[in-house]
């Protein structure tokens, strides 16, 4: 007997009604992003791999673990095999397409959003899985367009908090802080390296790898016991300069006058090499230990990294699967406190026996669903051969009401509906179902 295939491990199908959240999730972001003028970009699912090593990092986990890279069948023989790779992430993905449409040539910022597939090969776990969905925005352009300008961050994070407040997330935290321009991180790279040199045979393996090759990486470490050491480790604050402090504290100022609360978080410096100043993250409490929402920064030597001109930028991508575990468990209460399901289900009464009049039934039953269907209203559609009780429990499954429609109802326009959170029947003329349905 073959063996039964099965989604591949990290891997899931998303079905319904989970992914009504989804699209609402979704709808909401593309609402809020037109607000704020931005508009969606679609770029491929894979990249030459090249793009990701020069752009997010060689040393990052991410480029030397995580990657699902393979290389692609060369087209004639005197050709090299290229090297792609699965996106990990959106966002070199989007400044490399800026660079070759050339959209800066245009003179002004460009605001982009993008929601699709990521993958990377981690361990799956309750809400990080392989292939993986996000959300995320970026705002690029040449420094004439005020790109680099500390508005630019405020703007974005009030945003953020505007998305997750019309998305109903409740007791989200805010946390920020800066990691400084490219001279700034070199000179606190060199203090934490130094710092790192009587300490870091007492920490994970990780840790004493990255302590070598990009000491950076140590601050995103999670193993409890290094904590405590991590502690002990410079401030990059202390490795600011001046600038790099005045466009933090630009930051800031905008924030307060937008209202928007933050706390300062010295030890965030996001897992990414391309971060330069501003990086944030938006947490939530009900996530566990692994509690950010979603997270970004400012990255202005990015399109030079990979080869375009200068093209200052902030962007954030946000893990929708960590959304809607947030979503759900906030939603849970208030499923139980209200009544579930599409605004009607209707039920046609037939004759099985009598196939003329049961098609008659039937068809008039398809005639109404079409009719509250574009009245906009979620209907679901019975079978006029089913009987009374088998109608009733389809419905009562998926639906807040049901629809009688037999013989008698059909002749006489009157409907029989009834509400199964309060057990009431109600006799509804036709012209006045609608609405009835709708409240």
């Amino acid at each position: 007997m073959s063996q039964t295939l099965k989604a591949v491990r990290g891997t899931r199908d998303l079905l319904p009604p989970e992914t009504e959240l989804w699209n609402r999730i979704e709808a909401t972001a593309r609402s809020v992003f037109a607000r704020y003028h931005f508009g969606e970009i679609r770029t491929p699912i894979f990249e030459d791999t090249g793009l990701f090593a020069r752009g997010v990092g060689a040393e990052t986990d991410i480029v030397s673990k995580e990657m699902y890279t393979w290389e692609d069948r060369a087209r004639a023989q005197s050709e090299k095999p290229q090297s792609l790779t699965l996106r990990p992430e959106n966002t070199a993905g989007v400044v490399r397409a800026y660079i070759e449409h050339k959209l800066g040539e245009s003179g002004q910022l460009q605001k982009l959003y993008y929601i699709g597939p990521q993958f990377r090969r981690e361990r799956p776990q309750k809400g990080r899985y392989r292939q993986f969905f996000q959300i995320g925005a970026e705002v690029i352009g040449p420094q004439s367009s005020g790109s680099e300008s500390p508005l630019r961050d405020a703007e974005v994070l009030e945003m953020l908090a505007t998305l997750l407040d019309e998305l109903g997330i409740t007791g989200w935290t805010l946390q920020i802080n800066s990691v400084g321009s490219s001279a700034d991180r070199e000179r606190y790279n060199a203090a934490l390296r130094e710092a790192l040199i009587p300490v870091k045979e007492k920490m994970c393996a990780d840790c004493q790898r990255r302590a070598e090759l990009n000491p950076l990486r140590v601050l995103d470490c999670k193993v409890p016991e290094d904590q405590p050491i991590i502690e002990t480790l410079p401030k990059i604050v202390d490795s600011l300069d001046q600038e790099s402090k005045d466009h933090f504290a630009a930051v800031i100022t905008a924030l307060d006058a937008a209202g928007v609360p933050y706390t300062r978080n010295h030890r965030l410096v996001r897992g990414l090499d391309y971060y330069t100043r501003t990086t944030f993250e938006f947490t939530h409490g009900g996530l566990g230990a692994q509690n950010a929402l979603l997270g970004g920064g400012r990255y202005d030597g990015l399109s030079e990294n990979i080869g375009g001109p200068k093209a200052p930028g902030i962007g954030f991508a946000m893990g929708l699967d960590r959304l809607v575990l947030t979503l759900q468990a906030q939603e849970a209460d208030q499923k139980s406190a209200s009544p579930q399901g599409i605004d009607g289900y209707i039920a046609p009464m037939g004759n099985a026996k009598d196939a003329e009049k049961l098609a008659a039934i039937n068809a008039a039953g398809l005639a109404l669903a079409r009719e509250l269907r574009r009245a906009g209203l979620r209907i679901e559609l019975g079978e006029g051969s089913f009987r009374l009780k088998k109608s009733f429990e389809a419905a009562d499954k998926c639906a807040r009401r049901i629809v009688i429609l037999g013989e008698d109802e059909l002749a006489s326009g009157i409907l029989t509906v009834k509400d199964f959170s309060t057990s009431v029947q109600t006799k509804v003329p036709r012209a006045e179902l609608a609405e009835f349905l709708r409240n």
